[in-house]
């Protein structure tokens, strides 16, 4: 017989976000007057643009605040799927459109609308935290393969082949990368695509960091002709315009997925904040000069931190090629002064030196942190100063 007061096996199986872990932890040094740089959130540094904030404040003042329909406006979901077509040549309705409290909200979504206990989801190595948490939430299998990092940490369809099986459900790419910024080339993807249909398998792609592209144009596997039987795409609005504390992401995709995600969110979280839906409106059908102003200085950025890594002795980086973040190979300081592995490591350098960091534990690597730098070059500089000294240390 179950005890009172017993949780259910369910919440047993995840885990508390590092990321949100690691943001905790430097918080705490904040809060206790230390001079922290931290480097560790996954947040743009930069305000959400005037015209979207003036649009909140208009659906504020003409009292726009009561429920809507529970997987969000029309008025949005229209302005998701025009934004989409414009930027990547797709062609989705509202219908095929379901609104969420946040891109990470959407996959949770999907996951559990798609994924019964012992289904296999195959997600490729490094990953974002937050995959592999709500497989296992929904009672499936992670499938995880390994990518290198000699080759750029690129994805490849003969990768994934390998991993199929007959209990194969879905496929998760996330590219350009979280943590890593590596990108799945135009080509590779296309053959991806052809391979998860001809097995009958989704192919969530999620495309959160799909603007920050540096070397190439921005792309969407959606554009594909014949993509969207099996194509589920999910997007946000937090990087590309800076709204991660809005709370407005999306998911695209065939019309019975979408009717189940928002029949579950009818039941969760009801609608997304009305408020956030108007600001979101304006961000997807007013100017668009603040994304490429972000992605000029996320270049400008990107350089900056390439250069001061290659310059610490003992840490190696693969160049990202979207995203904002590195993740450099930390390992030559492991083993050392009793720093085991990439938790103390991060443990270790925000104590001894007060930079936060995000460990490689949480995305599946053993030598390597996340470095985000969606931070001012002041403090980048600050917190790259800071860990060649700790290496350095450490490295005697």
């Amino acid at each position: 017989m179950r005890r009172t007061g017993e949780l259910a096996q369910r919440i047993s199986r995840i885990t508390v976000s590092t990321t949100m872990r690691a943001a905790a932890a430097a918080e705490r040094l904040r809060q206790a007057g230390e001079d922290v740089v931290d480097l560790a959130p996954g947040e743009p540094d930069f305000p959400t643009p005037e015209n979207i904030k003036q649009a909140a404040i208009r659906a504020i003042e003409g009292n726009f605040t009561r429920y809507t329909a529970a997987g969000g406006t029309p008025e949005l979901k229209a302005a998701i799927c025009e934004r989409h077509a414009a930027d990547f040549g797709t062609a989705y309705s509202p219908a095929e459109c379901v609104v969420s409290v946040g891109g990470k909200h959407a996959i949770f979504n999907v996951t559990q609308a798609l994924v019964d206990a012992g289904d296999e989801v195959i997600i490729p190595v490094p990953y974002w935290v937050t995959f592999r948490d709500v497989v296992h939430y929904a009672g499936g299998k992670c499938v995880l393969v390994e990518t290198d990092e000699r080759d750029g940490f690129r994805l490849t369809a003969a990768m994934i082949e390998g991993a199929l099986s007959g209990r194969t459900k879905m496929v998760i790419v996330n590219s350009p990368s979280n943590p890593c910024g590596a990108m799945v080339e135009r080509e590779e993807f296309e053959r991806i695509l052809e391979l998860t249909a001809r097995h009958g398998v989704y192919l969530l792609t999620d495309e959160c960091y799909a603007h920050f592209v540096y070397d190439s144009a921005p792309w969407s596997i959606a554009s594909v002709a014949g993509a969207k039987a099996n194509v589920i795409v999910v997007g946000s609005l937090s990087k590309t315009y800076s709204m991660t504390g809005w709370r407005i992401g999306f998911g695209l995709g065939p019309e019975a997925i979408v009717q189940a995600c928002t029949k579950l969110q009818s039941h969760s979280t009801s609608n997304p904040t009305s408020i956030a839906q108007k600001a979101g409106v304006e961000a997807l059908r007013g100017p668009q000069e603040s994304v490429a102003i972000m992605l000029r200085e996320y270049r400008r950025r990107r350089e900056f931190v390439m250069r001061r890594l290659r310059e610490i002795p003992g840490v190696t980086c693969s160049e990202p090629q979207g995203s904002f973040y590195v993740y450099p190979n930390i390992g030559a300081v492991l083993g050392r002064d009793g720093i085991e592995d990439t938790l103390q490591f991060a443990e270790r350098l925000l104590e001894e030196q007060k930079v936060a960091v995000v460990a490689g534990a949480a995305f599946g690597t053993d030598r390597h942190v996340r470095i985000s730098y969606a931070a001012s070059m002041e403090e980048l500089a600050r917190g790259l100063d800071r860990l060649g000294r700790f290496v350095a240390s450490h490295l005697g």
